[in-house]
């Protein structure tokens, strides 16, 4: 079967279309576009206007794609910023509404299973692995006999401690012990990364984003180290044009690997592994699952630009 899964998520608005078939996700599409729906959600509960205009103009081309790729079902979910903004469950109706598509907000915890899930796909994940996943709004920790899930993301983060360009000393220990204040008490053996600070980190120690040399790279502690230090010692504009590095992500990576050297530090680990199968993969699962729709579905002004 054929599925789309959008994921409406803090810092990045991505698409999926893969074909799902006995339980395995083949990629056949991937879109990502940074509209930071969660600028502003940390300090006020609320989405903002014009955030909000960026994710729906970014629907609408995802909509079209979806349709040329012929998605049979297709699932829009909403995470951090969604769940905690007072009008995000609004948001997702209107999304619902002007698109077509079904929409789930989920909880961290539903998040972090879902993460599990799309990473396990094609692999077995042993009981001494850690899942780590940082996203704009939260963080997944994920083992065997935990899924636990943190209100430390990159934009978040930055929001909160990183209001200088480029950030100072200060600001970025204060980040760091935030970082080490929440993180609970795990004793994995490894660990494997994935989502958009973690393959970017991949992507700036490769020299530029290439997925295949991406996913499976040996992400160090002292790689992230160096890369951090590097980060921090340019200024945003000049942060915008690392090889590698998304220009639209400049402004949260320093917080995001901030997160990555606290989760190695805390947990004693020296790597990690990074994975380019995440919580799009584990949701076009549930998209396999959802009932057929019915002709007629697409409500009044389905498909709208704005």
């Amino acid at each position: 079967m054929r599925v789309g899964v959008v994921d409406l998520g803090t810092n990045s608005t991505r698409l999926l279309v893969a074909e799902v078939d006995g339980g395995n996700v083949e990629e056949l599409e991937r879109r990502e576009e940074i509209t930071r729906l969660g600028e502003g959600v940390d300090q006020r509960r609320k989405l903002l206007p014009l955030p909000i205009a960026r994710v729906r103009n970014v629907l609408a081309d995802y909509r079209r794609e979806l349709e040329r790729q012929g998605a049979e079902r297709v699932l829009a979910i909403g995470t951090s910023a969604v769940r905690d903004a007072e009008n995000g469950e609004a948001f997702l109706g209107e999304v619902e509404w002007s698109y077509g598509f079904t929409t789930r907000l989920l909880t961290g915890e539903e998040e972090a299973a879902l993460t599990c899930k799309g990473v396990a796909n094609g692999r077995p994940l042993d009981n001494g692995t850690l899942v780590l996943d940082i996203g704009g709004g939260s963080t997944e920790l994920i083992t065997a006999a935990r899924c636990v899930s943190l209100d430390i993301g990159s934009v978040r983060l930055t929001e909160r401690f990183l209001p200088s360009d480029p950030p100072a000393a200060r600001e970025l220990g204060a980040c760091a012990a935030a970082v080490q204040k929440t993180l609970p008490a795990l004793e994995p053996r490894k660990a494997i990364g994935v989502a958009g600070t973690i393959t970017t980190l991949a992507a700036l120690e490769l020299g530029g984003y290439n997925p295949e040399l991406v996913h499976g790279h040996r992400l160090t502690r002292s790689g992230v180290v160096a890369q951090l230090k590097r980060l921090v010692s340019l200024p945003l504009a000049y942060r915008r044009h690392l090889a590698g590095l998304e220009p639209e992500r400049a402004p949260v990576i320093v917080a995001g690997a901030v997160i990555v050297e606290e989760v190695l530090r805390r947990y004693g680990l020296d790597e990690l592994e990074v994975s380019e199968r995440d919580l799009l993969h584990g949701a076009a699962l549930e998209a396999a699952e959802l009932p057929e729709p019915e002709e007629g579905d697409a409500p009044p002004g389905a498909y709208a630009c704005c």
